[in-house]
């Protein structure tokens, strides 16, 4: 049995993800598949350490999203897309991080919107 490289990690969980987003609606396919390039792309040069966390934080966000669409869908998964960050979790971000989350609060609430007109 072969030991996987950090470079084939990262490309496993990079598809896994874009296999997962095709459960989503289209316009938060969109949206996920656009911010996860760009913060792969973000951390292409990134400290050991950052590494780590950020190989940690996506393989969780890969399994919750796992388990929300199910393993065919959204059919057979939780129903409800997300999941709500506390106080504490918040205060652990950085400025940088803070101003992504909103960016990206601001863009699902306008592309809403859109939607609804």
């Amino acid at each position: 049995m072969t030991s996987q490289t950090h470079i084939q990690k990262v490309r496993f969980l990079y598809k896994t993800i874009f296999k997962l987003h095709k459960g989503l609606p289209e316009e938060l396919q969109i949206l996920g598949n656009s911010y996860t390039r760009d913060e792969f792309k973000r951390h292409k040069k990134c400290t050991n350490e950052e590494a780590a966390v950020f190989m940690s934080e996506w393989t969780n966000y890969a399994i919750t999203i796992a388990e929300q669409l199910g393993l065919k869908g959204p059919k057979t998964g939780t129903k409800k897309l997300g999941k709500p960050l506390n106080e504490c979790e918040l205060e652990l971000f950085r400025d940088e991080q803070l101003h992504q989350l909103y960016e990206l609060m601001v863009t699902a609430k306008s592309e809403k919107t859109d939607k609804e007109m």
